[in-house]
């Protein structure tokens, strides 16, 4: 199963756990504490698509609003993208890294604007809260997808605190065992050793741009 699949169902049980706590939908999302930024976060992107449910499926293409207005505030593309480059920064065209960036975000909200039709009804089981450290940069947010009758999922969220601010953004999802940065790099590092940044750049920036459907054969592409 693909990584933004098992994403999406994470998502899913956040909210249906969260409709038992409406107050949550009331409050700001405090980026300073990272386990209940994800927790209210889900809610509100799904309460959206409750309340939008006609309109998205008269047009799919909706769902990419959805992303950029509710979840992209809050994941750090830029930094998730520079690791994804990792040691092809060095002596890299700066503004091919630029490039790669700007086409790395749009891909983001296209695949997870993609896994959001694949909403379904789930529950969830949060490890308990991390104890986190003043001086702690990343942390790592971990649950089970209660799945049944199949095996459980289990799913791990990785974010990075900003030092100037003290907000979190996550930069990485790990599903079992299997991250979503080092399975992509692992993918893209053949392409750039051959054929240079621009290139990748190019194919991220041609599946940002494909539609967005229920019952897609697009995920194969991605």
């Amino acid at each position: 199963m693909k990584w933004y699949k098992r994403a999406v169902r994470f998502l899913a049980c956040i909210a249906l756990l969260s409709a038992s706590t409406p107050l949550l939908a009331q409050q700001v999302v405090d980026k300073t504490q990272p386990y209940e930024m994800i927790k209210i976060v889900a809610e509100k992107t799904f309460d959206r698509l409750k309340s939008e449910k006609e309109q998205i499926q008269a047009d799919p293409n909706l769902l990419k609003t959805v992303v950029k207005e509710e979840l992209m505030p809050y994941v750090n593309y830029q930094y998730a993208a520079l690791k994804l480059l990792g040691p092809h920064l060095k002596g890299a065209d700066r503004s091919d890294v630029k490039e790669f960036i700007t086409a790395f975000e749009k891909y983001l909200v296209t695949t997870y604007a993609q896994a959001l039709t694949l909403y379904t009804d789930q529950s969830v089981e949060f490890e308990p809260k991390p104890s986190i450290p003043d001086d702690r940069r990343i942390v790592t947010i971990k649950l089970d997808i209660i799945d049944a009758p199949r095996p459980n999922i289990k799913i791990e969220f990785k974010l990075r605190k900003d030092k100037k601010s003290s907000e979190w953004e996550a930069f990485d999802m790990v599903a079992e065992g299997i991250s979503m940065l080092s399975s992509k790099q692992s993918e893209w590092n053949g392409v750039i050793r051959k054929d240079g940044i621009p290139a990748v750049s190019k194919e991220l920036a041609r599946l940002a741009a494909l539609p967005i459907s229920f019952d897609s054969k697009q995920d194969s592409q991605q």
